[in-house]
This record gives C-alpha cells, sequence and structure tokens, in this order.
C-alpha cells in the first residue's frame, strides 16, 4: 500500500504568545495549545463540545447524549488526543483531522463492545431513550463494516502503487508477477520459502536493494535449487521478497503467503 508518512516540521518557537482575541482559526489555537497554553486548551475543548457530540451523534446514528454516553466520552478524549497530533504542515483543517480520530477511537470502542456482544443476542442491548425510541447497536455495526469495506479497498490499491513503484526500479512491471508466478502450488511456495529466507537476511536485500537485481550467487549458498531455476524466476522472487520486506499485508494475503513456507526445490 502506498503508505503516506506525515513528519511534524518543528520550527523554532518564540517567546511570545499571540493574544487569544486575535486568534481566528481553529488551527491556529491549536498551533498556540500545542506551544504549551493548558488554559487555552480547556477553553477550546470546552466551545468544541457541541462539534464533538455533532460528530459522534453521526458516527452513531443516533441522538449522543454528552452527559450519559460513553461514546462522547471517549469521542471528547479524541478531540484532546487530536490536539496534540494536529500537525498544520499536513495541509488539511483541524475539524477534519479531529473527526477522523474521533471516528478511530469510536471503531475501536464498537469492536470492543462487539467481541462481547457475540456472545449474548443483539436484543439484549437494545433500549429506550427518553422519547421511546428503540435504540441497538446493529447500526453501528454496519457502518463500521461498510467503514472497513472501504477502507480496505483504499488500502489495497495503495499496497499496488507503491509496489509497482518499487518494481520499476527493477525493471520489473506489477503485470509480470501473473505472467511469471508459477503454475503449481508446491512450486510457489517453495519460491515464496527462497523469498523469505531473502528477505529475512539484511544483508541480502542490502545487495538487492542497491544493485537493483536478485542475489543469485548468494542465493545458491542458502536455496537448493539451481541457477536456472532462480534466473528463470528472478522477477517473482524479487517482487515477494518486496512484499515480505515491505508493509503489505493485502497483498501477501492476495498471493496466499503461508508464513511457514520454507524455500524447498523448485521445479519450474
Amino acid at each position: 500500500m502506498l503508505l503516506v508518512l506525515f513528519k511534524k516540521f518543528l520550527g523554532k518557537r518564540q517567546t511570545h504568545h499571540p493574544d487569544p482575541a486575535d486568534i481566528q482559526t481553529p488551527e491556529e489555537i491549536v498551533i498556540c495549545i500545542q506551544e504549551g497554553d493548558l488554559r487555552l486548551r480547556n477553553q477550546f475543548i470546552t466551545d468544541y463540545q457541541p462539534y464533538v457530540a455533532k460528530v459522534t451523534s453521526r458516527f452513531c446514528k443516533r441522538y449522543v447524549d454528552p452527559a450519559r454516553d460513553d461514546e462522547f466520552s471517549i469521542a471528547l478524549g479524541a478531540f484532546n488526543e487530536a490536539i496534540n497530533q494536529f500537525s498544520a504542515q499536513a495541509g488539511r483543517s483541524f475539524l477534519g483531522f479531529a473527526e477522523q480520530v474521533i471516528r478511530r477511537r469510536l471503531i475501536d470502542y464498537v469492536r470492543k463492545e462487539q467481541r462481547f456482544s457475540q456472545q449474548i443476542p443483539y436484543s439484549t442491548f437494545e433500549v429506550e431513550d427518553e422519547e421511546d425510541n428503540v435504540v441497538n447497536p446493529i447500526e453501528i455495526h454496519q457502518a463500521i463494516e461498510q467503514y472497513e469495506k472501504q477502507k480496505g479497498m483504499e488500502e489495497r490499491r495503495s499496497e499496488i502503487l507503491d509496489l509497482n513503484r518499487c518494481l520499476m526500479e527493477f525493471g520489473i512491471q506489477f503485470g509480470d508477477l501473473v505472467d511469471s508466478s508459477p503454475k503449481h502450488d508446491d512450486s510457489r511456495q517453495a519460491l515464496f520459502g527462497i523469498a523469505k529466507k531473502l528477505s529475512s537476511e539484511p544483508e541480502l536485500m542490502r545487495i538487492m536493494l542497491a544493485k537493483r537485481m536478485l542475489p543469485i550467487k548468494e542465493l545458491l549458498d542458502q536455496a537448493q535449487v539451481s541457477r536456472k531455476t532462480l534466473e528463470r524466476n528472478r522477477k517473482f522472487l524479487i517482487a515477494v521478497a518486496l512484499i515480505y520486506h515491505g508493509p503489505y499485508p493485502y497483498l501477501r494475503e492476495y498471493l496466499h503467503i503461508r508464513d511457514d513456507g520454507e524455500g524447498g526445490a523448485a521445479n519450474e
């Protein structure tokens, strides 16, 4: 997946703090808070409690009472967490970032509750609010399933794009994996094992990444295969080694890579 790393740029702090009355945007307020203004933090969180309640209610698909519901407390803690983590250099609004953090924490909370709820019927959790409306957490589970499905699709696409970029440095296209993949499962698993050995050896990976080529000579000393087998499966071995070496969980699943695969004799 194309993993986007946000690096915080720490500029030189100024001794003069701007007057809160002159601050216009949430981003400016957060920057001031990050410089140590605790009073402003408390006031900012208080002022934005209605926003937090709105985001939480939208996620839960029901009215969330700040005085009673645990979801609001979790969301408020996430809002405070967002203040600490926000970076103006990321190029996004603070409120948009805060909503993302709130949603992540609420999802973690619902997942935890879901593990318990699987042991008893959903109906056990049905309650009535002050207006006699029945509230059932199934709606929350459905929202999470949709969210995770969309997130999974985006992460798969990002992994493919990132791996394709790495493969291009070796003169390999992502589509080459289909053509170069061994047809027999035994041979494929044997090559997976060889690639895993390669990815787990720092010196071999250093050679491969530095020279942009498969370290065939070094692999011959560790794998029970012929030079011809390594040369014929060069593209496949490089690609799988990169997948093992990098953060590509979806691609590992797609290729049906078994974690217990050990390099054996590959006949293809």
